[in-house]
Formats: C-alpha cells, sequence, structure tokens
C-alpha cells in the first residue's frame, strides 16, 4: 500500500475521531472536546490533502468521507447505542464495498 492510501485511511480515521469528539462537544459549548474536535479536523484535512498529491480528487474525497461515515455509523452502534437495523447495516456495506471498488481500480 502506497503512502497516499496510508494518509487517506489516517484521514478516514481522523475524521471518525473529529465526529465522536464533535458529539462530545455539544455543539461547541464544552471547550477541551471542542479543542481535541479541531485538532481532528486539522489532522483529518490535512492527511487527505497529502493523500490527494497522487489519488485522483473524486477517489480520495469518496473513500475519505465513506471511511468517515460507515465508521461513525459502526462507532455510534457500538458505542453509542444507535441502530443497528439490517437496512443500516447492509447500507453501511454498500459504502465499504464501494470504497474497495474504489482503491482496486486505483492501484497505484
Amino acid at each position: 500500500m502506497s503512502t497516499a492510501w496510508i494518509f487517506l485511511l489516517l484521514a478516514g480515521f481522523f475524521e471518525i475521531c473529529f465526529t465522536i469528539s464533535l458529539k462530545y462537544s455539544q455543539g461547541f459549548s464544552k471547550i477541551i472536546p471542542s479543542i481535541i474536535t479541531v485538532i481532528f479536523i486539522v489532522m483529518s484535512f490535512f492527511a487527505v490533502s497529502q493523500s490527494m498529491k497522487t489519488i485522483p480528487i473524486g477517489t480520495a474525497y469518496a473513500v475519505w468521507a465513506g471511511i468517515g461515515a460507515a465508521g461513525t455509523v459502526v462507532t455510534g452502534i457500538i458505542f453509542f447505542g444507535d441502530s443497528h437495523h439490517i437496512v443500516r447495516l447492509l447500507s453501511i456495506m454498500l459504502i465499504i464495498i464501494g470504497i474497495i471498488g474504489l482503491k482496486l481500480v486505483n492501484v497505484d
């Protein structure tokens, strides 16, 4: 796996982290979670920008957003008691399949 794809995976992970910390910031009303949120946002944007040096913009954005969306939904189910309805789980699987497909057609 190339460095660009590692940056992209990190960007997705940081996006999951910033959405979790955003929840804890309670609308940016709590200072420490708010600061953590901003740090993860900056890290996520930096990592995705590094990946876009070689990965096409459409692929990078779709994978970044997909990892963030799927990871946040899974995190919500595991840690926050969000719904785990079968249609929701199947929808997340479709996102993951799409991410894998984008990686397969963008081998570098």
